[in-house]
Order: C-alpha cells, then structure tokens, then sequence
C-alpha cells in the first residue's frame, strides 16, 4: 500500500516530529491542527470561536493537499481545554460540515499545545 505525506504552506508547518498529513491508499489522516496563522506561526485570537474557525480552516488546506475536503472527512476527534464551551464550538463546526454529519469524539483535556483553546484531528477519504 502506497504511503504519501501530505505537506502544504497553506496551514501551519508541523511544531515537532510529525507531518500535517498522510496520505494511505483511499484515507488520509490529519495531524492534529490548531489555531496557528499558516504564514507568521502564531495564534490567530483567544476567542474560541475565532480558534475553531481557524483550526478548521487550517484542516480544510491539509485536506484539499491530500485531494480530499471537508465533504470527505468520516471522523474527527475534537480536543478542547473547556467543556464549557461545547456550544460555541459546535455552532461554528456546524457550519464547515453537512448532513451526514462524519462521527465524531469530543474530550475535555487539561492542555492544549501553545496554550491554545481546541485542537481537531481528521479522517478522510480521497475524492474520486
């Protein structure tokens, strides 16, 4: 099975050993993504809605490099730093992704790199 790393400057260079993506046979597998600006590194806002949007932008340009989209995603893994903000982040991630909706797992976690707010990771597969 063929084995391709996704890389673009479209979203924000790794911050450590790992790619932005892999590509293997008809999936594509994102690395985690944050709320970094793709082109200064640094985080966009302390807002959470701001972050969220950013973040799923940043994983929309890791996806169409691999030649897929947000059409294509079947399951993501949402990371936040506030269960509180649950809501919020739902709103904004509702209006990236349509029915069917792709499965998805949510987890509060103590910390987030940079100190950021969210953190989405995707599976999905290749458009044809």
């Amino acid at each position: 099975m063929n084995t391709h790393i996704i890389n673009t400057d479209s979203a924000p260079q790794a911050i450590g050993p790992y790619s932005q993506g892999v590509n293997v046979g008809d999936f594509i597998f994102t690395s985690g993504q944050i709320p970094l600006d793709a082109i200064t590194g640094e985080i966009i806002s302390v807002d959470v809605e701001v972050q969220t949007k950013q973040v799923l932008e940043n994983l929309k340009s890791v996806l169409e490099a691999g030649k897929s989209d947000l059409d294509h995603v079947i399951k993501t893994t949402v990371y936040i730093k506030n269960m509180d903000d649950f809501r919020r982040i739902n709103e904004v991630y509702g209006t990236y992704f349509k029915s069917p909706y792709p499965a998805r797992s949510c987890v509060e976690v103590s910390k987030l790199p940079k100190g950021v707010l969210i953190e989405i990771e995707a599976v999905a597969i290749i458009k044809e």
